[in-house]
């Protein structure tokens, strides 16, 4: 009977753990250049996993991306920043392609989105979802063109593949995209957690960074710790593969003691809802304060992400006195190459008496609404903003309000108000609220303003302040000159910028009609295609009106010749 139940206990378990079966010859590569990554699905960024494969595109833009199966084009989605230009392809078998960052699509879609763009005026048009009939797509059709539109870093293209039905984002790899690799991650961060007010490492309640060093291979040990109660660890690892020397994620982490497995993830697939929890996943002190991020093995209780499998005390590891312990710390990537780190631990029992936390006046209940008010400066809080209950600093110094420091993150937006009743009506017209935490740098926060006060929603702690904007935009010809022949030119540039608040928006025209400029953010640049319409006659007025965020506007005009 005990076999039995063993038995049955072993194929619940690689039941429950099972990845699915995914058709591996159905979806061919988008592109027909060798495939390179610079960005693996799952990779760790900035409050969120990444949801796709990028590929390289050699530096280049404009190369052909061809339909990997048959399908039809469900939704088109025009944005500044974001995916850019990006495409979604619903298949027959229950699965959409996306594609992201394009430069343009195909000349019948191109031909489509241009008409709604110049139909409505604006260049961003968010999300459209054509009827399925309108665009059928072939196998092997030329559905677009690589770019760098949105957030791109560089050219290249971002490819996803998601269940139709419910959206969830699953690994290209799984799907047969897979490049070539036999490189193993690279370990190059230990850090251990004492979890509770009775845990200990090394003698110490805080947590502490465990050296190591390499044995063999992509293997690598520690000196042997000391540790009580309970205990996790983090890691700050990556992986390359061949042909690139981008530092991309790894695809599973996995702990375990004296030889069973005590905690799993991998980024087989995740939604879009529970990305935001990576911030859970990681040290997201360490990151914010080094700019680096360690995994943690171990979850907490606000953590709702489904990467986790079959985690036993949710990866906690419970250290009694007088025993030994052998910890194994494993990382692979999709190729199951593969890096290990050993930490061999004594459980000692410590006298060491825990030190109180620093407490403040104000302290936050998460599931309660929480709001404070001082020197004309308010904070409010809705419930289950924080992820678990903390107090938090708040002191007013200088006009700048200081709210903790952005090292605990953030389930919610909280509202931020500065009384602005003591300004006229000049600095009322004028003000805005920047985020100052880099001095250097001060950042434009959303403002929203009523008679004496203004405002803004944002899910960053930090330094904040009001800032005074009086100065226009400024506008630059960029590729012609006032009264110059532009017979054969492709295009018409302009370069603007605005040194404080930041662009809002812009509107341009031709002897006194709409035209549609594409606005490269990261240069700054405005360009109209010469190509959306037939200008009549050889002298053109061209007219350009640019606003700032709080209202400061700039205009120019520039006569051009063309035949």
């Amino acid at each position: 009977m005990r076999f039995f139940f063993s038995v049955i206990l072993l194929f619940s378990f690689f039941y429950g753990s099972a990845q699915k079966q995914y058709p591996k010859d159905y979806f061919s590569s988008p592109l027909k250049i060798p495939i390179v990554l610079s960005g693996t699905f799952g990779e760790l960024r900035s409050n969120h996993f990444h949801a796709g494969l990028d590929i390289k595109t050699q530096g280049k833009q404009g190369i052909p991306i061809y339909a990997p199966a048959d399908g039809y084009v469900s939704r088109i989605k025009i944005q500044q920043y974001g995916y850019g230009k990006a495409l979604y392809i619903n298949h027959p078998n229950g699965y959409t392609t996306v594609y992201g960052h394009l430069k343009e699509f195909n000349p019948t879609l191109q031909k489509y989105i241009k008409n709604l763009q110049y139909k409505k005026q604006k260049f961003s048009l968010g999300s459209l979802f054509p009827t399925l009939d309108k665009f059928p797509i072939k196998k092997g059709e030329i559905i677009g063109y690589t770019g760098n539109t949105g957030g791109s870093g560089g050219p290249h293209l971002h490819y996803e593949i998601r269940d139709t039905k419910t959206e969830h984002i699953i690994n290209p790899m799984h799907f047969g995209l897979v490049p070539k690799d036999d490189k193993s991650p690279t370990i190059q961060k230990l850090i251990g957690y004492p979890l509770n007010n009775d845990s200990r490492i090394n003698n110490s309640t805080s947590k502490t960074i465990i050296s190591f060093k390499k044995v063999e291979n992509n293997n690598y040990i520690t000196e042997k710790i000391t540790a009580s109660g309970e205990i996790s660890f983090g890691v700050g690892v990556f992986d390359r593969l061949n042909g690139a020397l981008n530092k991309n994620g790894i695809y599973s982490l996995e702990v375990k003691v004296n030889g069973s497995r005590v905690y799993y993830h991998d980024v087989e697939t995740f939604s879009f809802a529970e990305s935001k929890y990576i911030n859970l996943l990681i040290d997201y002190e360490h990151y914010k304060t080094y700019k680096n991020r360690v995994q943690k093995t171990h979850k907490v209780k606000a953590n709702r992400l489904s990467l986790y499998k079959n985690l036993i005390n949710n990866g906690k590891i419970l250290i009694e006195d007088g025993s030994n312990y052998n910890i194994e710390i494993i990382a692979k990537d999709f190729k199951n190459n593969t890096s290990s780190i050993k930490i061999p631990v004594r459980g000692v029992k410590s006298n060491l008496i825990f030190q109180k936390k620093d407490t403040t006046a104000y302290k936050i209940i998460a599931k309660s609404f929480t709001k404070f008010n001082k020197n004309n400066v308010t904070i409010a809080f809705p419930k289950n903003t924080f992820y678990e209950d903390c107090f938090i600093d708040f002191s007013i110094e200088k006009g700048v309000a200081k709210i903790h420091n952005p090292t605990i993150p953030l389930d919610k937006r909280y509202t931020l108000t500065f009384n602005t009743s003591f300004l006229n009506d000049k600095q009322k017209q004028e003000v805005y609220i920047a985020n100052v935490t880099n001095k250097k740098y001060p950042r434009y926060a959303s403002t929203k303003k009523k008679i004496d006060k203004v405002y803004t929603t944002t899910k960053l702690l930090g330094n904040y302040t009001l800032k005074f904007d009086s100065i226009k935009p400024i506008i630059q010809l960029y590729n012609f000159k006032d009264k110059q022949w532009l017979s054969k030119n492709k295009t018409l540039k302009v370069k603007i910028k605005d040194k404080e608040s930041g662009i809002k928006n812009y509107r341009a025209t031709i002897d006194g009609e709409w035209i549609l400029m594409e606005y490269n953010h990261k240069k700054g640049i405005l360009t109209y295609d010469f190509n959306d319409k037939k200008l009549v006659g050889s002298k053109h007025l061209f007219k350009l009106v640019v606003s700032d965020n709080v209202g400061n506007t700039k205009s120019i005009s520039a006569t051009f010749f063309r035949k």
